[in-house]
């Protein structure tokens, strides 16, 4: 058997000359090549010989959010679904599953795919919107949970019927704080309702990651670099001229861990650093792919020899006190999850400090009494050991917590509170449609967890 293709395209045309700092939609021209390789892409893929007896596609961008560079372009969506409905679908879904704090819903009315599936004919699907079917995470013997309720949107079409039915994703090309990369493999992780995803979201993320995948394989990944980030997968704004590269790459390839093995190589990784994509080799998810050798790279990436950071940017507000627990301290979840929506409440959203922030395990009891003002405590290792101790010294009014390992909706109430940040500024759109989304996706059940928008004047937590 021949090796695997990987297709790497650069795009010529140039990208925004302004500060990064400053979101925009892409040229006309820069938008206009951007869907002409994609088209190039699917076409030296197979083109309408990848369509399955259905005749439908299954489209999942990177939709975790709304923060400027942290979601796929809706462009190259936009080029995406016209691809396949100019090339015999009869059927386009874009479906997408948000990341904890957030509902899909409204990400779609932020990021302007609710706009795409308008203009064409794409069926919008929002996953923590549907019912659930239950599968179990298998990867590891300590988990701290096991469930895995994945949507029966996603059971039925991608599961069961995987083989009527063309599945591809287009994630965007990131690092990842807590898990090196976040590409095709990782975009899986959007099938676990949100409620779960709390669980072992610590050491043992990489594992369950590729549990998710082992239940959903796409059929075909086109990773979206016309920017990529460094520092972790959720930029600050402000720091965007640091942490965001205009690569200007649209990399594509069927065999999904080998396409991420690509896209992890434009950052200097390999699987060293990405312990997900190792495990999916060891495991055997990567059809025999063990190294870049075992590809054939379709285009040139050779200029890209520097080992980019993945680990946070060092910015923090100076008068909130972060203590991290001597014994263990995952970066995989209590961490880099809190430390991310810190940095972006202090940086882009003008949060206060004078507060402090307590994660991990292993904690100097001198130190826990030397706390004054108000507290949150992240995650069920802190809360257990420090958690009365605390609320039993300050009051319960002054100490904030969020369970299993970290519950983002919960870190974000407390920080939205401690920080005086109205969670609605979230939503740059106009505010009563981020009311209406709200509402819509309440009267449709969803299993979002989003924090409440008066979490900045109520404790929540």
């Amino acid at each position: 058997m021949g090796k695997t293709t990987v297709y790497v395209r650069h795009l010529e045309s140039p990208h925004q000359t302004e500060s990064l700092t400053k979101f925009q939609p892409l040229n006309k021209a820069l938008a206009e090549e951007a869907a002409k390789v994609v088209y190039e892409i699917f076409d030296a893929a197979g083109g309408a010989s990848m369509l399955k007896s259905s005749k439908k596609v299954f489209i999942k961008p990177n939709g975790i959010d709304g923060q400027p560079y942290c979601f796929t372009r809706p462009e190259v969506l936009e080029a995406a679904i016209n691809y396949w409905y100019e090339h015999g679908a009869k059927k386009v879904y874009l479906f997408e599953n948000s990341t904890q704090c957030n509902a899909t819903r409204l990400v779609y009315a932020i990021t302007g795919y609710d706009k795409v599936c308008k203009r064409t004919g794409a069926i919008p699907v929002y996953l923590d919107e549907d019912k659930n079917v239950e599968f179990e995470f298998k990867g590891r013997d300590d988990y701290m949970c096991t469930k895995l309720p994945m949507p029966k949107f996603v059971v039925k079409n991608l599961i069961k019927n995987k083989d009527k039915n063309l599945y591809i994703t287009i994630p965007k090309l990131k690092t990842h704080s807590m898990a090196g990369v976040t590409m095709g493999v990782k975009n899986q992780w959007a099938f676990p309702q949100q409620y779960y995803r709390g669980y072992d979201h610590n050491y043992a993320l990489a594992s369950k990651l590729i549990d998710v995948f082992s239940y959903v394989r796409p059929d075909f990944c086109l990773l979206e670099g016309i920017e990529g980030t460094i520092y972790g997968h959720y930029p600050v704004t402000a720091l965007a001229d640091e942490a965001v590269l205009p690569l200007k790459l649209l990399i594509g390839g069927k065999n999904i861990v080998a396409t991420d093995m690509v896209g992890a190589r434009i950052f200097g990784l390999g699987l060293d650093d990405v312990e997900h994509l190792k495990i999916a080799v060891e495991r055997g998810y990567s059809d025999g792919v063990e190294c870049l050798d075992d590809i054939d790279i379709d285009g040139d990436i050779s200029m890209y020899n520097t080992k980019y950071p993945t680990d946070l940017y060092d910015c923090y507000p100076e008068d909130v006190t972060v203590i991290k627990g001597k014994e263990m301290c995952c970066k995989q979840g209590c961490q880099n999850n809190p430390l991310t929506l810190l940095q972006i409440m202090y940086k882009d959203h003008g949060g206060t400090g004078g507060w402090t922030l307590i994660m991990g395990k292993g904690f100097d009891p001198e130190e826990i009494d030397a706390i004054e003002g108000q507290v949150l405590i992240c995650g069920d290792c802190a809360i257990d050991e420090v958690g009365d101790r605390l609320i039993k010294r300050l009051g319960k009014k002054n100490v904030f917590l969020s369970h299993t390992c970290n519950r983002l909706a919960d870190t974000f109430a407390g920080m939205a509170y401690l920080m005086h940040v109205n969670p609605l500024e979230f939503a740059p759109i106009n505010p009563i449609k981020s009311v209406k989304c709200l509402a819509l996706l309440k009267l449709h059940g969803s299993k979002a967890l989003v924090p409440s928008t008066l979490s900045h004047v109520i404790k929540k937590v």
